[in-house]
């Protein structure tokens, strides 16, 4: 019992990366590595890019620097280790790649950069925080989390409907293996740190979960139910490329004088599992001409509507995708007695968004809408990371990643 409530109390500590926009004005921070949208932001220690972009809402310059910082599994400062440990070149450098917004009805100015780059390279893996600092205000504007891997280690992933809950009805199990390889690991309870996560959610990740199988070689996870997960259900979509007329998932689009306001069709209760293709919360900019995105997109108030089958008294309904990087209360719904609807109104720019409505507790503990459903049958994306602090070594490097498509 003592056990199991030391590592109840660990786990929260161990999350996954999140982007954060901490300033008014700054919006659509996107984190890729390699142009590849649709996938958390962990790049290879060797071979990959980061690209970091955001846009400022107006055509008045900032000189924005990013700081990079070396983080521990869970998140806090590496103090063990010197800046020249882990970065190659300079740190504190400035963003010099931007543009205006061309012909929209909102100005902003879009600002980008990657890693590496002629200034800096990391030479380390790990968790990393790279802090964008208005430099005028010395304000932190907004905060880009990434993992960099080094694969030392070789993760094996799987998954099944065929679970010891049920066998093919609301749940999806996964398998896991890792073999150490050439890394010595004689105390795995205390070298060796995992994370197992579906579509990189943090509400519903599972870590360090006790392996069923310790060995020389490695650990193996096999009918665990600590990592059996809801099924969940196809993530809810929309595009708006065009202004001047509905695309996918859009009912209507109208100018209200000062900002375009877009409608996606009334989301309802979901009582069985119908497949659609979706990107699971993940978003990509563009618009019908699909040229020059960054810079020619507009901005539009997206107004969601959810009817579902009750009012949640002393709970708030969200609305949450990969995209929603700012303070908590912007995807906040509020409650429309007289249609018995939650509404947000959301300034997003022009796109493909996938997303799906969380229900947050008093506790502030999250976990998915009932309306939403749950099916064995659902599309998932799974990842595993593994982190690892060999004896004597002064900080934690991810040493594993691991990422498979259920459907």
């Amino acid at each position: 019992m003592k056990k199991t409530l030391l590592l109840l109390l660990f786990c929260p500590l161990l999350v996954f990366a999140r982007s954060i926009v901490s300033a008014p004005g700054i919006k659509t921070l996107q984190v890729v590595v390699n142009n590849d949208w649709q996938s958390p932001p962990v790049m290879n220690l060797r071979g990959d890019v980061l690209h970091v972009s955001f846009d400022e809402l107006s055509h008045d310059y900032h000189r924005y620097i990013y700081r990079l910082e070396h983080c521990e599994y869970d998140w806090t400062p590496s103090e063990q280790i010197f800046e020249s440990d882990w970065l190659e070149g300079f740190n504190d450098n400035p963003i010099e790649d931007y543009e205006n917004s061309l012909n929209t009805t909102v100005l902003y100015t879009h600002y980008q950069l990657q890693i590496p780059n002629e200034r800096c390279q990391l030479r380390m893996s790990g968790n990393y925080k790279l802090h964008i600092i208005d430099e005028e205000s010395d304000e932190e504007v907004a905060c880009a989390e990434f993992c960099v891997v080094e694969p030392l280690m070789n993760i094996g992933l799987s998954v099944t409907t065929n679970t010891d809950l049920d066998v093919n009805k609301r749940y999806q199990q996964v398998s896991m293996t890792v073999r150490y390889n050439s890394l010595k690991v004689t105390n795995p309870d205390e070298q060796v740190k995992t994370l197992v996560m579906q579509n990189g959610r943090e509400d519903n990740s599972k870590c360090n979960v006790r392996p069923n199988y310790t060995t020389v070689d490695g650990l193996r996870w096999e009918h665990n139910r600590s990592l059996i997960f809801d099924g969940g259900n196809e993530y809810h979509k929309f595009e708006v490329l065009d202004v001047s007329h509905p695309t996918l998932g859009i009912d209507h689009i109208v100018w209200d004088g000062h900002h375009y306001q877009a409608y996606p069709f009334v989301d309802a209760p979901r009582r069985n599992y119908l497949y659609d293709e979706d990107a699971n919360g993940a978003f990509y900019i563009r618009n019908s001409d699909n040229v020059e995105n960054e810079r020619t997109c507009d901005y539009v108030y997206v107004n969601y509507k959810l009817k579902p089958a009750q009012y949640y008294n002393g709970a708030t309904v969200v609305v949450n995708g990969q995209w929603a990087t700012e303070s908590a209360d912007t995807y906040h719904m509020t409650y429309n007695e007289n249609d018995q609807s939650y509404n947000a109104a959301i300034l997003q720019k022009q796109g493909y968004y996938s997303y799906h409505y969380l229900l947050k507790d008093l506790d502030g503990t999250t976990h998915t809408l009932p309306e939403e459903g749950t099916f064995s049958e659902t599309e998932n994306r799974y990842q595993a990371l593994v982190y690892y602090k060999g004896t004597g070594e002064r900080t934690w490097r991810i040493v594993g990643y691991q990422q498979i498509v259920f459907k």
